[in-house]
């Protein structure tokens, strides 16, 4: 069973670069999520991931401290739909659902973050436990949704202020 949750349903197990494909797994059912059922059922999915990951994680590398295997991906599902939210919160204060460019732009900035591991996602990923497996990817999830943020901001500032 913790296989099953830490591969997020064998997704972990795909070759090359099992977290991109965890990552890319991510975006598409969390951004699912957000269309069919809304906002808050991400925000809701995203908790339980996060907290079934922070269990699952430490419950399978509790024998083997310091170990990140490749295959755990349960960390990119968490990180990803924390960086969804960012975006679809703002889609969620217009009263309509998130479109294409928010989700690419979430996930691009998250797969950029958890690869350079800058700041507070370096030092996370340092930690070598289980906690430091989760941390180093919601770190990014975080960073990710701030610059899917900005980004928004300055296309529509930028240029769609030029279209006018």
């Amino acid at each position: 069973m913790l296989r099953l949750i830490n591969t997020a349903l064998y997704v972990g197990l795909l070759r090359p670069a099992p977290g991109t494909w965890g990552s890319l797994v991510a975006v598409l059912v969390g951004w699912a999520i957000e269309h069919y059922l809304g906002f808050i059922p991400l925000v809701i999915a995203f908790v339980a991931v996060t907290a079934l990951g922070f269990w699952s994680v430490e419950a399978e590398l509790k024998d083997r401290p310091g170990e990140d295997p490749s295959e755990i991906v349960i960390d990119e599902v968490a990180g990803m739909w924390l960086a969804l939210l960012f975006p679809a919160m703002g889609f969620w204060m217009r009263d309509t659902s998130m479109v294409w460019p928010g989700p690419v732009a979430a996930f691009l900035c998250f797969r950029l973050f958890d690869i350079w591991k800058p700041w507070l996602v370096g030092r996370a990923d340092r930690r070598h436990d289980a906690k430091g497996v989760m941390l180093d990817d919601l770190w990014a999830g975080v960073f990710a949704g701030i610059v899917t943020i900005i980004l928004a901001g300055l296309y529509h500032a930028v240029f769609l202020g030029m279209m006018q």
